[in-house]
């Protein structure tokens, strides 16, 4: 007979192998998630919907129009509405996290998180990781956040996170890199029209608690700010700074100086990728350049047909990038050869002429389709990346906007 030791351990060892047996069943493959989320021209709101159905997961009304930024991590849209002094959290429902040889995906309902986010004129929203940088243009400060923080609803209305110094009010940015900060310098020998706020001269590196480090650096008009691989770049009127690590002594920045062959113009719209080092900016209104930072010829000039309305890097096909133009055409840069690989015309034409803030499409990639607002006709328009062919139109209240996607796929336990 044997001991109740040997049958409890059988037992035991019996039930781990149950276990690892039935383990991978409960982690199934939940497919592609994506969600939309628009924003409307005309009416203070920003609508959730699914990009395969086009059903409307939620409707946030807001008290003024809001320019969209999305999160590192996909989780939290920013509702920025600079007019209203104030910034709106929304929780996107979607989360992916890496478990090694696969990803988990979990999906919830889309809401708007409780708290706001108060300041004078808030203008940009900046994610790195966690870390979440909101710049007032008026209020001479940067908030730093937590975006954690911000999902656990550990925000109080008009408080919370810790505050840097931006010397005096001017539409700036603040950019977290590690243990430190970067953010604008204004220039407060120009000379302004009352009301208005001074140019940008440059950009210094502060620590959180806002101690700066060294001498500002020249970065003249600096507008337009993107990440690629551990680089951060800002758009000058000189060239392209660039920010790179530099450990305990803080980032160091190097301008990137327009190579004498490129005609009259600045980059002030950056977009940087993701798998891949390399950053796509604006050169003009109808030049794109791309920016290899570690190249002896950094800079590759492509020319557009007519001037461009929005531009974004695919994010999984890391060759393509999109750019819709004002003749209504969509175009795909393949950004190793720098060549223009294909056009189709996607939308009616929406001239650049008239206010910036006039009605024009914007889009986003959604997993293997580029969202393509089309305000004129209350449209979403559905583009396969692949083919270039509309499979399909979302009908949305209003005149839809601005927009960003977020999604992915993974498995769900």
């Amino acid at each position: 007979m044997q001991s109740p030791c040997n049958i409890t351990g059988k037992a035991a060892v019996l039930a781990t192998f149950m276990a690892l047996a039935v383990a991978p069943a409960l982690a199934e493959d939940h497919g592609e998630t994506w969600r939309l989320f628009v924003a409307d021209h005309t009416l203070p709101v920003v609508r959730a919907l699914d990009a395969r159905t086009g059903a409307e997961l939620g409707r946030f009304d807001l008290a003024g129009h809001a320019a969209l930024s999305l999160s590192d991590s996909g989780k939290t849209v920013f509702a920025i509405q600079g007019e209203k002094d104030r910034v709106e959290i929304i929780s996107t429902g979607v989360a992916l996290s890496d478990h090694g040889e696969h990803r988990d995906i979990e999906i919830a309902e889309p809401e708007l998180l409780p708290g706001l986010i108060r300041g004078q004129k808030p203008g940009h929203v900046v994610t790195h990781g966690d870390d979440v940088a909101v710049f007032y243009d008026r209020g001479g400060k940067a908030d730093l956040l937590l975006e954690s923080d911000l999902l656990e609803g550990d925000l109080l209305e008009g408080g919370g996170g810790t505050s840097i110094d931006t010397t005096a009010p001017h539409h700036g940015v603040a950019v977290p890199m590690g243990r430190h900060v970067l953010v604008s310098v204004p220039n407060m020998e120009a000379t302004v029209k009352p009301g208005d706020l001074p140019p940008r001269f440059g950009l210094r590196v502060v620590e959180r608690t806002g101690k700066q480090i060294g001498e500002a650096v020249a970065c003249t008009d600096l507008h337009g700010e993107a990440t690629s691989a551990r680089l951060v770049a800002f758009g000058c009127k000189e060239g392209v700074l660039i920010a790179r690590p530099g450990g305990l002594d803080g980032p160091k920045l190097d301008m990137l100086a327009y190579d004498e062959s490129l005609p009259e113009g600045k980059v002030s719209t950056l977009l940087g990728g993701k798998a891949m080092q390399v950053f796509l900016g604006n050169y003009g209104e109808d030049r794109l350049v791309l920016i290899d930072p570690d190249s002896a010829t950094p800079y590759r000039l492509v020319d557009l047909p007519t001037r461009r309305v929005d531009f974004a890097l695919d994010p999984a096909k890391l060759r393509n990038a999109y750019i819709l133009t004002e003749d209504g055409k969509l175009h795909v840069l393949d950004i190793v050869s720098g060549s223009i690989t294909r056009s189709v015309t996607v939308t009616e034409p929406y001239s650049k002429d008239g206010h910036w803030r006039d009605p024009r499409p914007h889009l986003a990639v959604a997993g293997a389709e580029i969202a393509i607002t089309d305000p004129r006709h209350g449209l979403v328009r559905m583009i396969d990346s692949e083919t270039l062919e509309e499979t399909r139109t979302v009908a949305v209240e209003g005149q839809p906007f601005a927009i960003v996607a977020v999604g992915g796929s993974g498995k769900t336990h």
